[in-house]
């Protein structure tokens, strides 16, 4: 299966996308100076306001560039492309790593998770889960969304988070037949599997889910998953030592 074309150029790290160090809205934003557009507000205000607001979360869709920034262009004109200036200004301030951690856990509840360790990305169902897999499910256009969602963690030195993300989406349409369905899968195994710039992980993430697809007798099991985060905090890899590479 082929790689879609925006996650080759997210995977090689942009290497067409020029830094203008005129353009500083993301930096801006991030450090709750300037507000979004066309919302216009600051992102802590953004936070606090509709962190369970979920019909704006659903029906506006101006706010998602600025929450994920990236360094390609999106459909709100009135958000900035990530400049390369402003990604490491960003990296480097705790306090704005902090709040995408902050962003990916109120769109985490907006689809029904929860986020069980900050330090290992690992999942849960959240007590409304039926509800929002319900939305997520009939809502595709939260599928470009959460590619959109994993682009960014991997730039901001948050990808340990996407593994958490993908794997117990799996775990749930594996063991559970939530989230399972056709245009989730797809978006999954094009896009989202391969939101991963760590080669190893990318591998290992893709092929468990070829197995989890193609084999009636393979379950990928809530319990296995757990494990195989685990067992990534302990020796740094999702595989297991005794597994075939």
């Amino acid at each position: 299966m082929s790689i879609p074309g925006d996650v080759r150029e997210f995977l090689a790290d942009y290497p067409e996308a020029e830094d203008d160090p005129r353009l500083n809205a993301n930096l801006g934003f991030y450090t709750n100076k300037l507000p979004c557009k066309p919302d216009n507000l600051l992102i802590d205000e953004l936070h606090e306001q509709w962190k369970t607001d979920y019909e704006k979360l659903e029906y506006k869709h101006g706010y998602i560039q600025w929450l994920f920034p990236l360094q390609e262009h999106g459909l709100n004109i009135q958000a900035q492309p990530l400049q390369k200036h402003e990604l490491a200004a960003l990296k480097a301030d705790p306090h704005a790593v902090e709040r995408l951690r902050h962003s990916y856990t109120i769109m985490l509840g907006f689809y029904g998770m929860q986020l069980v360790s900050t330090e290992t990305g690992e999942l849960r169902r959240a007590e409304n889960w039926q509800e929002r897999y319900r939305n997520l499910a009939r809502a595709p256009h939260n599928n470009l969304r959460i590619s959109r969602i994993l682009k960014c963690l991997s730039e901001f030195g948050l990808e340990k988070y996407n593994a958490g993300f993908l794997l117990f989406v799996l775990a749930e349409q594996s063991e559970n037949g939530q989230l399972n369905t056709p245009m989730i899968r797809s978006s999954m195994d094009r896009w989202w599997a391969n939101c991963l710039r760590n080669e190893e992980e990318r591998a290992w993430v893709n092929r468990v889910i070829r197995k989890a697809r193609s084999q009636e007798d393979f379950v990928f099991t809530e319990e296995v998953y757990r494990e195989a985060i685990r067992r990534r905090q302990e020796t740094g890899s999702l595989r297991d030592a005794h597994e075939e590479t």
